[in-house]
């Protein structure tokens, strides 16, 4: 990923469109072998990137969902107890001293490797995706830091396994609490907003080729014009492309065709109770008015 103007071909080729910061972003990712950080509020398509850049440049995608609890055994390795107490069965028949059978279930052959050993272990670099980190509690997040900075990991019993080769690692967050300094440091970073106008009208005539153009401009600048209201949970890319392919099933040609029909379709664009109180149906009719 040296050529900014490949990645965004790449990246146009599996439906995503990349900024030139993000481009930048992606390029020193690859070249200082540097995780890259993205935030963002929620729908921004954060997550997505990972996914564009693996599917861009064919590489295996291995994805850490993070959350409250998230331990080692989840997120990096766990050992196989059932093969362990089998061979010490084994172990006991032939005569095998305690130590000999100590070294021997403690070996890499009986591990089971959870997101984070098994990115470090392939021979080809994945994109390890770790998702949502802001989920995670304090203490895991210190953990990480030991891969972030020497893509290794520590286990008691064995050592240190060091990565066979260094995977493309993006960590996305949503800012819901604060992260360590020391992580940040160890990550390049970039902020995702929104996207305009123009972006997301290319994002969905990208991804659904089949809507017009008149009905693709009015559906985002109405989606445009409902994220700048104040709503609990504004709708992301992802609800626009829901919406934009709810309409193309229902055969609406223009939104203001049969502004009042629209309302039940407003399920894939708003989330909660207190939102879909608060775009009534005068609203809906304001916003279709303006976007026409």
């Amino acid at each position: 990923m040296q050529n900014l103007d490949d990645i965004r071909r790449r990246f146009d080729s599996v439906g995503y469109v990349a900024e030139p910061g993000l481009s930048v972003a992606l390029r020193l990712l690859s070249q200082l072998k540097r995780p890259l950080l993205i935030e963002g509020e929620a729908g921004v398509g954060k997550t997505e990137v990972a996914k564009a850049l693996a599917q861009a440049y064919e590489r295996p995608l291995i994805r850490l969902q993070c959350y409250e609890g998230l331990d080692v055994n989840t997120a990096v390795y766990e050992w196989n107890y059932q093969r362990q107490l089998l061979a010490i069965k084994i172990h006991e028949t032939r005569g095998h001293s305690a130590d000999e059978e100590e070294r021997h279930i403690f070996s890499e052959s009986y591990l089971l490797k959870r997101p984070l050993l098994q990115a470090i272990s392939m021979e080809q670099p994945p994109v390890l995706l770790i998702d949502e980190i802001d989920r995670a509690d304090e203490e895991f997040e210190a953990y990480l830091l030991e891969l972030l900075s020497d893509f290794q990991v520590s286990i008691p019993e064995i050592g240190t396994i060091k990565a066979v080769s260094v995977p493309y690692v993006i960590l996305t967050s949503n800012a819901t609490r604060e992260l360590s300094d020391a992580l940040r440091r160890r990550c390049l970073y970039y902020y995702m907003e929104f996207p305009s106008f123009d972006k997301e009208l290319n994002i969905v005539s990208k991804r659904l080729p089949e809507v017009s153009a008149a009905l693709a401009s009015q559906l985002v600048a109405f989606v445009q014009s409902l994220r700048a209201l104040d709503l609990r949970k504004k709708p992301g890319i992802a609800e626009t492309l829901d919406w934009a392919g709810a309409l193309l099933g229902m055969d609406v040609a223009k939104l203001d065709q049969d502004p009042d029909s629209l309302i039940p379709t407003l399920v894939c664009l708003l989330k909660t109770r207190e939102d879909r109180t608060a775009v009534t149906t005068d609203v809906v009719r304001r916003l279709v008015a303006a976007s026409a």
